[in-house]
């Protein structure tokens, strides 16, 4: 169950992530400067570490860890979606 919720928390956290770099690159002025690029790696490498930590750790709660990370990723999007969708209407 612990990797339940380190799953859900880690893809909080990768939503979060997500949604910076997507902003740094859909912005006006994209610069490829330190924090762009700490945003990209960052992106690239989180999912990973939690995994891996959690297979050399928790390895029973591997399954639930994806899973759950899966799951709040898709939440996370849902309500950005709708939170954008009813403040800017159609």
């Amino acid at each position: 169950m612990l990797g339940f919720f380190i799953g859900a928390a880690s893809g909080v956290i990768q939503f979060w992530l997500l949604s910076r770099f997507t902003g740094a690159v859909t912005s006006s002025q994209v610069q490829f400067n330190k924090r762009f690029i700490l945003l990209a790696v960052s992106q690239i490498l989180f999912p990973m570490v939690i995994l891996a930590c959690c297979a050399l750790l928790l390895r029973q709660s591997l399954l639930w860890t994806g899973v759950s990370m899966a799951a709040s990723l898709i939440i996370c999007a849902i309500a950005r979606f709708l939170s954008t969708f009813l403040q800017h209407g159609r």
